[in-house]
C-alpha cells in the first residue's frame, strides 16, 4: 500500500526594500574641464588669426630675402603705407566710392536674378529663358563687356554697374533655381493647399526652403562682383576724378609706390574677409544654422 508523504512548501523569504541615501561622490570631478590650449584651439577666429599671422611672417621674411622694396615691400612697410592712407583719408574715400558702386550693381543683379528665377519656377517659358540665357552669358567674363559698356553708358559709374550686374546675375540665378528645384514636394503641396501662387508662393515656400543654395549664390555673386569691380576700375580708371580702390592701386603702380599698391590690395582682401566671415556668417547663423538646415 503506497503511502504519500506530504512535503511542506517552503516560500522564498521576502526581503524588505530599503532606500539608502548615498553620500555624494566628491573624490574626483564628474566633468573634467578641457585644457586651456584645447579650448583655445576650438575657437575658429583664433585658428584663422594664426594662419594670417603665419602668412604675414612668411611675407616679411620673403621681402627681406628679396631686399627690393620696389618689387616686394615687406609686411611692415605695407602696414605703414596703409596707416598713412587711412590717416590722410584718401584710402577711405576710395573704398567708399568702390563700395557705393558695388552696392548698386550687386542689388540690381540680385533683384534681376530673383525676378528671372521666379518666372522660371512659374512657367515653362521662364525655365527655357533662364536655361538659354545662362548658357549664353554665364561663361562670358564680365570684364569683357566693359568696352561695350563704355560705348553705351559713357565714362561714368553706369558702365561699372552694368558689368557688375552681369557678374552677379547668372551665378545667383543658377544657384537659386537649383535650390528651388531641390525643395521637397511636400512643402510645395503644403503651399498649394494654402492657396499660395506666384510671388507669394515663391516668397513663403520656396525661398525659406532653398535659402542655403540662395546664400551660396549670394556669396559667389559677391565674390564675382568684387573682383570684377576692382579689375574694371584698373582698366576703366576714374570718372570725373572719382576713382575707387582699383584706380588707387593703378595710380600708385604708375607712380612706383609699390607699398601703397600692396596697401590697396590688403584693403581688398580685408573687405573680402569682413564680408565673408562677418556679414554672410551672421546671416547664416541667424537663419539656416538656427533652423538646422546646414551643419
Amino acid at each position: 500500500m503506497n503511502q504519500h508523504v506530504s512535503v511542506p512548501r517552503i516560500s522564498p523569504p521576502i526581503r524588505p526594500e530599503v532606500d539608502r541615501a548615498l553620500a555624494p561622490f566628491v573624490e574626483a570631478p564628474v566633468e573634467r574641464p578641457l585644457p586651456f590650449a584645447m579650448r583655445a584651439w576650438q575657437q575658429g577666429w583664433l585658428r584663422k588669426g594664426l594662419i594670417l599671422a603665419a602668412l604675414a611672417v612668411l611675407w616679411e621674411a620673403l621681402a627681406r630675402w628679396q631686399n627690393n622694396d620696389l618689387l616686394l615691400p615687406g609686411c611692415l612697410a605695407t602696414l605703414s603705407a596703409l596707416a598713412e592712407g587711412l590717416a590722410s583719408g584718401e584710402l577711405l574715400e576710395r573704398v567708399r566710392i568702390s563700395l557705393a558702386v558695388l552696392a548698386q550693381g550687386y542689388l540690381a543683379g540680385v533683384g534681376l536674378a530673383f525676378l528671372l528665377t521666379t518666372l522660371a519656377v512659374s512657367t515653362q517659358f521662364g525655365r527655357d529663358l533662364l536655361s538659354t540665357l545662362t548658357a549664353m552669358f554665364n561663361p562670358l567674363p564680365a570684364i569683357a563687356l566693359l568696352p561695350l559698356a563704355l560705348l553705351w553708358f559713357g565714362l561714368g559709374s553706369a558702365s561699372l554697374v552694368f558689368v557688375l550686374v552681369h557678374s552677379v546675375l547668372w551665378p545667383l540665378a543658377l544657384n537659386t533655381f537649383a535650390g528651388f528645384q531641390g525643395v521637397p514636394e511636400t512643402l510645395r503641396m503644403a503651399g498649394r493647399n494654402y492657396g499660395l501662387t506666384g510671388l507669394a508662393y515663391v516668397r513663403q515656400i520656396l525661398v525659406p526652403a532653398a535659402l542655403p543654395a540662395i546664400l551660396s549664390g549670394l556669396k559667389i555673386g559677391w565674390a564675382f562682383a568684387w573682383r570684377t569691380l576692382i579689375a574694371a576700375e584698373l582698366v576703366f580708371g576714374a570718372a570725373s576724378g572719382r576713382g575707387g580702390l582699383g584706380w588707387y592701386i593703378f595710380q600708385n603702380r604708375n607712380e612706383l609706390y609699390t607699398d601703397r599698391v600692396f596697401a590697396g590690395l590688403l584693403v581688398v582682401v580685408a573687405i573680402g574677409l569682413v564680408v565673408e566671415n562677418i556679414v554672410f556668417a551672421t546671416i547664416e547663423r541667424l537663419t539656416v544654422r538656427r533652423w538646422g538646415m546646414v551643419r
